[in-house]
């Protein structure tokens, strides 16, 4: 077991180490992620100050809280009037074959009374795999709080053998979210390459796989 010392210097040296991180994404206007950094710094810096015991080093780490502090309750601050004025934006890339990412964990957050329409754009809503996600995705929309009425869908055409079932799929999809108030409207484009989802007011968010 590593002495009281030796663990107070190990806390101090990792909430310094992210703290300097908060700093560089600070400055390099990641605000979101800078916000998280400054939080768990200071959740850090705040056990090494309930350890120390020399007044002149707790006035010093008392001081250096209430900065950071003050900088991450300005950002927070931000980011909320960004999120009112329907100007944040939010990326979130994620790794071929990851796990532990689900509909709601990535969307549920921007899916408030406010959101009452939904842009998608996605090349690959073929497939049986890729309708049934779609369709998950539509789901979670019914099943939340929000005043979504109309889903705008951008996809590609299958010009092969899966056009059928690509047609009747999305139709399918359609007639079930009329039964609950919302209307899907399809368009299909040749152009199409990239995924991203956009909503009225607050979410706008783009997937890269």
């Amino acid at each position: 077991m590593a002495a009281p010392g030796l663990a107070q210097q190990s806390d101090g040296a990792a909430a310094s180490t992210l703290l300097k991180r908060a700093v560089e994404l600070d400055a390099s206007s990641r605000y979101q992620e800078a916000l998280v950094c400054y939080q768990e710094g200071i959740d850090m810096l705040l056990q090494v100050l309930k350890g120390t015991k020399d007044n002149a080093k707790r006035c010093h780490l008392r001081q250096k809280i209430s900065d950071y502090m003050d900088r991450a309750e300005d950002i927070k601050k931000f980011l909320e009037q960004e999120k009112e004025e329907g100007k944040y934006h939010k990326q979130i890339k994620i790794e071929e074959n990851a796990t532990g990412f689900s509909y709601e964990s990535l969307f549920q957050q921007y899916l408030n009374a406010a959101v009452t329409e939904v842009w998608i754009e996605d090349p690959y809503i073929r497939n049986t795999h890729q309708l049934y996600n779609f369709l998950r995705f539509c789901e979670m929309l019914v099943k939340q709080t929000s005043k979504v009425k109309t889903i705008h869908l951008l996809t590609s055409m299958d010009e092969g053998s899966g056009k059928v079932q690509q047609t009747s799929g999305l139709e399918e999809i359609k007639e079930s979210l009329s039964e609950h108030g919302i209307e899907l409207q399809i368009e299909f484009s040749s152009s199409i390459h990239d995924r991203e989802i956009r909503g009225v007011l607050h979410l706008d968010i783009v997937i890269l796989t």
